[in-house]
């Protein structure tokens, strides 16, 4: 935060609800990482929600993760990684 200020996030009400993915495409370029999630249910799938971030946020992103995949396994066990869907995604 600058200076150590609070900051007021809007969270809007069509967003609370978050969306559900099953499987991600992560791609790049030099300036930013975009991260496709998408809802795959054989034979079709539908991105869900598209986020597009600078590397340098991708970097904090990806500790986040980390930490809380550690505390997560911490209080409920060992994640088993789930299988993919089949098939290659199409665009």
């Amino acid at each position: 935060m600058p200076n150590g200020q609070d900051i007021k996030v809007n969270f809007p009400p069509n967003l609370q609800g978050g969306v559900y993915s099953n499987n991600m495409v992560v791609t790049h370029t030099k300036e930013e990482f975009i991260l496709d999630f998408l809802m795959v249910a054989a034979p079709a799938g539908a991105v869900t929600a598209r986020v597009i971030v600078s590397p340098g946020h991708m970097k904090r992103i990806l500790a986040a993760l980390q930490d809380n995949i550690m505390k997560y396994e911490n209080t409920f066990g060992t994640i088993q990684i789930a299988e993919e869907p089949k098939g290659k995604i199409l665009s």
